[in-house]
């Protein structure tokens, strides 16, 4: 991610070198160039082609100053990155990622992913009395802040910004007094936040007495700052929009942009009378929010052509400044830095326990002499702030030589507990709403405790304890409560209606979770109450009443998680295997050996360019003992497993849940089709054979269904719908979700 800082210097000694070779040939000092980049969102994106033009004119840039994401570019650009370099970073971030407080979990625990992929906002509460001020946004900039730390190496230390490659200097809006500050050096990552923090939606940063928001309120183009450094040139970049006529406010939108931009105008029109190349970018039809990759390539590409416009006039400053022409090379331009690796002298931990300091050096075997690099100082700071419930996490190299580095993980001296909110839709239980609250353990051994609460049709509460006493090893305990309301189908018609109250009591004494892969072994006690039993008129669909029933359950389960998406992964694999043993005595079900019960999935993603995915699975369960009670019957049906009940199995083209057979075994093809980024077609395809025995399996009718559906993914889960037919149920049906599964 931090790749092309050696690139970049290059780049810029080339134009230096040519500059002291110029200075050295003529007796008068030349004349510093100063380079000015507005403030603007993502539109600031045009930056970025701007310098790209600004350096194959040969131009030296003397001085950058910036606001906003003028700040985010220029300051980059001040530490020696070229603007090719730049390219490749913002084309590169996943920015709905960036702009969040979400954790990166491709790298962390399967229980951690599958709670990311469950709700959609997750926020870390404090239960007693806050000691630190930090919050005043809805993103804290946890991301956006450890990225610019990391784009910003080795300038990760107060220092003098006149100190830098290139002088900098960066704006931003002091809350108290509604003053301009001006950023001439201190900690270059969090000028850069403090410049970009738009009130309301980023958290300020809290300098001293000073409450630090974005500088577009006070001074969005600052060319008088680019003077005050010295500068006698300037060439000035600008993605600042015309206020909209009065036919353009017609929604809450347009007013609230109209206002930013209003205030955005503060001291434009001086700075701009004193620019000598003012480049005014034309980026109609984009927001500040318009970070997907098309409207970032295109505005990339506005930026160059506005600058390119400029051609001429940046000829001849180049013949006052006395300069020949001095293109960069293209061997130079596209030449790239590998993620740079340190070896490590020492580690320090700060604000932290030494019990927590004792996990982190375990799980993640931080000794002297290993090497480690930004991926993985990532990947601990998010344990420090996951496992063990910090709210704030950073690191820091602190460099001994070019190969030798001690490493600092800072926490603030506050744990905080997490509130997780989920909301889905869909056309079958209509609306369904879950929370989860996770709280660390005043305990020696580091340690959490859960609560899930889910309202709808289905309800559920569950209180889980867990404990890490070894690096990737988590016993846990927990007790749930659910009361299900579910429907029954045969062949299409509803058998019936039961409504039962479940009891569980799950002991993990073996949970070994380590990125994709997890192994357990526990044992389960399951109480049922039958409240209602509404049986089906048809004859064919008569049963006995059912009685409440306890089961003692002992099993041991593999998974393992590849997939590099949980709804719709282009690559990776997925697996799941368990073995169950229940009984009603620990011993024995019904006075015989209790049920065993067998089951597998196994599914693969196999890419075929950039549009088509297929993706085989085969999966199914295989129920053997004497009296098998009916509610551990197969049931198949919806796109999910384990929705309604823990052995539900997914089944095209049936929307409610069937019984089917004690042995059960499936084939699956799903075809998606990836549109746009975010638009997706799925076609299934399943055909499965079920029958009271395995020896005679497929003396049965193969049950055959298929679904074809179109979903948008959005940051609250997918958005869409399917039809499907099968022979199960015999008719076609839809179905339509919004949100996560859970």
């Amino acid at each position: 991610m931090a790749m092309g800082s050696a690139t970049g210097a290059m780049a810029q000694n080339v134009i230096v070198d040519s500059v002291k070779k110029a200075d050295n040939a003529t007796p008068l000092k030349r004349k510093k160039v100063a380079v000015v980049l507005s403030g603007g969102g993502a539109k600031g994106m045009a930056h970025i082609g701007a310098l790209k033009v600004i350096e194959r004119a040969g131009i030296p840039i003397d001085i950058i100053t910036g606001t906003s994401m003028g700040s985010i570019v220029g300051g980059l650009y001040a530490t020696g990155k070229d603007a090719h370099t730049l390219d490749s970073i913002v084309r590169v971030q996943d920015w709905t990622v960036v702009l969040s407080d979400r954790d990166d979990l491709s790298l962390q625990s399967l229980h951690e992913r599958k709670k990311q992929n469950t709700y959609i906002y997750t926020r870390s509460i404090q239960l007693h009395k806050q000691e630190e001020v930090t919050g005043g946004g809805f993103v804290r900039g946890k991301n956006i802040g450890m990225l610019f730390q990391k784009l910003t190496m080795p300038y990760t230390d107060s220092i003098d910004f006149s100190r830098l490659p290139i002088p900098f200097a960066c704006v931003a809006t002091n809350m108290v007094d509604n003053t301009e500050y001006v950023f001439h050096g201190g900690l270059l990552s969090q000028a850069m936040r403090a410049s970009m923090a738009i009130p309301g939606a980023f958290s300020p940063v809290r300098l001293g007495d000073m409450v630090l928001v974005d500088g577009g309120l006070q001074n969005n183009f600052p060319v008088d700052v680019a003077k005050a450094m010295g500068a006698d040139y300037v060439i000035g970049v600008s993605v600042q929009q015309p206020l909209r006529p009065a036919s353009e406010l017609t929604s809450t939108a347009s007013i609230l942009l109209q206002l930013i931009d209003a205030n955005s105008r503060n001291k434009f029109d001086e700075n701009l009378a004193m620019t000598d190349i003012p480049i005014l970018v034309d980026v109609h039809g984009y927001s500040a929010a318009s970070f997907s990759k098309n409207a970032i390539d295109s505005l990339i590409r506005r930026g160059e052509e506005a600058t390119m416009a400029q051609w001429d006039k940046l000829m001849e400053l180049k013949k006052k400044l006395g300069l020949e022409p001095m293109p960069l090379s293209r061997s130079l331009k596209n030449a790239k830095r590998a993620e740079k690796r340190y070896c490590i002298s020492d580690v320090r931990y700060e604000n932290m326990t030494k019990m927590d300091a004792l996990f982190l050096r375990t799980k993640f075997r931080l000794h002297e002499g290993d090497s480690i690099d930004d991926d993985r100082a990532t990947l601990i700071t998010t344990s420090i702030r996951r496992d063990l419930f910090y709210k704030e996490a950073s690191y820091r190299f602190d460099l001994k030589n070019e190969t030798d580095a001690t490493v600092v993980f800072s926490a603030n001296t506050q744990k905080g507990s997490k509130l997780s909110i989920g909301l889905r839709f869909d056309n079958e239980e209509m609306v369904a709403v879950q929370t989860n609250a996770a709280l660390p353990l005043g305990t020696k051994v580091p340690g959490q405790a859960d609560i899930t609460l889910r309202l709808g049709k289905r309800i559920m509460a569950r209180a889980n304890l867990a404990f890490f006493p070894w690096s990737y090893i988590r016993p846990s305990l927990s007790y749930e409560f659910r009361h299900n309301d579910i429907n029954l189908y045969s062949k299409g018609d509803k058998r019936f209606n039961m409504t039962y109250n479940q009891h569980s009591a799950d002991l993990k004494l073996l949970n070994f979770d380590v990125r994709n892969f997890n192994f357990s072994l526990g044992a389960v006690w399951d109480y049922y109450h039958y409240n209602n039993l509404l049986v089906s008129q048809l004859p064919e669909h008569s049963m006995e009443p059912l009685s409440d029933a306890h089961y003692y359950t002992y099993y041991g389960q593999v998974e393992f998680n590849s997939e590099d998406d949980w709804y719709f992964p282009v690559t990776g694999s997925r697996f799941k295997a368990m073995f169950s043993y229940v009984t009603d005595d620990f011993l024995e079900l019904n006075n015989s050996v209790g049920m065993r019960q067998y089951s597998l999935m196994w599914r693969t993603s196999l890419p075929l360019g950039s549009v088509v995915t297929l993706r085989p699975m085969a999966y199914g369960r295989l129920l053997y003992g004497n009296n098998i009670p009916n509610n551990q019957k197969n049931i198949v049906g919806g796109p999910f497993f384990s929705h309604y009940m823990p052995q539900q199995m997914p089944f095209a083209g049936v929307r409610f849940i069937e019984e089917v057979g004690d042995k059960f075994m499936a084939l699956q093809l799903e075809a998606q089709f990836k549109i746009t980024g975010s638009s997706i077609i799925l076609a299934k395809f399943v055909g499965a054979q079920d029958s009271p025995t395995m020896k005679n399996l497929f003396d049965y009718q193969t049950r055959l269904g298929g679904s074809l559906g179109y979903y948008f993914n959005t940051p609250f889960g997918p958005l869409g719908g399917s039809v499907g037919y099968s022979n199960i149920s015999k008719g076609f049906y839809y179905y339509v979700n919004l949100g996560f599964e859970f």
